[in-house]
């Protein structure tokens, strides 16, 4: 039974708002009525490119705008092109445009340095493997090279 006695309540004053709203707007309407009465106001017109023949609208009228000085602005322009600016230092990777996939070799590249550093261990590892193969030893395979090498130089004297 409390809860029909509070939806009452709740109804009571859902009423009283919506009796103040209508006499809020009631009374706003009145208040239009009676500025309209007082005098119809209508927006100015301003005329910026047209020049009204009638007196009344010629007060509404803006003036002539007149053109700024071009030859000036031309000339400050054109001797502000004369000045030197001396450029030290080209950066061509700036002026370039990037290709579309510059981003992705840019993420990759840390891992192709260890790579590669992996890469020259494997491949001075695999000459050791054939060195030991061959059963030659290293010296005697640098002694050969250096005896290849001075007979080069011998045979070009001759």
């Amino acid at each position: 039974m409390a809860s029909v006695g509070t939806l009452e309540d709740a109804a009571r004053k859902r009423k009283e708002r919506l009796r103040a709203l209508r006499e809020k707007k009631h009374e706003n309407s009145k208040d239009d009525v009676s500025e309209k009465s007082e005098g119809d106001k209508l927006p100015r017109p301003i005329f910026r490119s047209y020049k009204p023949q009638d007196e009344g609208l010629k007060e509404h009228a803006l003036d002539a705008v007149k053109p700024g000085d071009v030859e000036r602005e031309v000339k400050n322009q054109i001797e502000a092109g004369k000045t030197k600016h001396v450029v030290e230092e080209v950066d061509l990777l700036n002026l370039a445009p990037r290709k579309p996939d510059w981003d992705l070799k840019r993420d990759i590249a840390p891992k192709l340095e260890k790579l590669e550093k992996r890469t020259q261990r494997a491949i001075a590892e695999l000459i050791r493997e054939r060195l030991k193969a061959s059963q030659e030893d290293l010296a005697s395979v640098v002694n050969a090279s250096e005896a290849v090498a001075r007979a080069d130089e011998d045979d070009e004297d001759d």
